[in-house]
């Protein structure tokens, strides 16, 4: 079995490239495209543009009562389900596009399977339509809210939804040919269609969660005890991101859509390295 390219950048060690990885190449990040929608939520509320407890039909033409708000649809407590309707397995998402996701929050209360905020169910669809509501309260494409509410303040510029061709790092087939990556430009962009260099996404790892530039870390980040951490794949890359108070952090990034081994080596990772200094963690 061939080694899957890899890369690795910490607090503790030397960025690592292995196996035709590169550090400077663009590739998806997928579902950690949540923890940039979410921040993009939390600056739009501080500038008081909305409220995290803004009813959806505010901004978009849902139902009215289905009683989902924003905050709801950042912390996969609104009730959706997890993936749009009519999902394909080749390219799951090449079809939902706007005119899709239209059609859905026309019947959003039928896709509701639980009243909202009664119980978590993980959600790429809660985030599809959070991106839709977040551009339309900004009265700006996602990319360009992106751009103006987090990337730019960080000073961060190689994340984006259209990387350029020849910038692409993709995974291999039997042949060594690359293969042909997810489309996910359409409306499930904000939950998981982001490309970016993997020493970008490291840049926003500690600017977020280290030295918090953006202020606390946004309801989009998963928590288990003191663990602020994402993950993200898509057909065939997955991604780890994780920090711990005292420092230490770690972004992985595989060739491969086989996400288990990625969180598994990302938590790891963290778990062997000493405390990080946060004044230290640049990349």
């Amino acid at each position: 079995m061939r080694p899957v390219p890899t890369c690795i950048l910490s607090g503790s060690e030397a960025p690592q490239a292995l196996h035709g990885h590169a550090l400077d190449a663009y590739v998806q990040i997928g579902s950690l495209s949540k923890a940039l929608t979410g921040t993009a939520l939390a600056r739009l509320a501080g500038d008081g543009v909305l409220q995290l407890d803004d009813p959806l039909e505010q901004f978009l033409p849902v139902p009215r009562g289905t009683g989902i708000t924003l905050r709801h649809l950042a912390q996969h407590t609104s009730g959706l389900p997890r993936l749009p309707p009519h999902v394909k397995r080749r390219d799951p998402y090449a079809a939902f596009d706007d005119a899709a996701l239209h059609t859905v929050l026309q019947g959003l209360d039928t896709f509701v399977t639980s009243a909202p905020g009664h119980s978590e169910e993980y959600s790429n669809l809660g985030y599809a339509v959070l991106g839709a509501a977040l551009t339309s309260a900004a009265g700006m494409p996602y990319q360009e809210l992106l751009d103006h509410y987090v990337l730019a303040p960080l000073d961060i510029t190689e994340v984006t939804s259209a990387p350029p061709p020849d910038r692409r790092l993709c995974g291999r087939g039997l042949f060594g040919r690359p293969r042909r990556p997810w489309t996910m430009t359409g409306a499930i962009l904000p939950a998981g269609g982001l490309w970016a260099t993997p020493r970008a996404t490291a840049d926003l790892v500690t600017a977020l969660l280290i030295d918090r530039r953006l202020g606390e870390p946004a309801l989009s980040w998963q928590r288990a005890g003191t663990l602020l951490w994402h993950n993200g794949a898509t057909g065939d890359a997955s991604v780890f991101a994780g920090a711990v108070p005292d420092g230490r952090w770690v972004l992985v990034h595989r060739l491969t859509g086989q996400a288990d081994r990625t969180d598994e080596l990302g938590v790891e990772l963290l778990r062997r390295a000493a405390p990080g200094n946060p004044a230290d963690s640049g990349t």
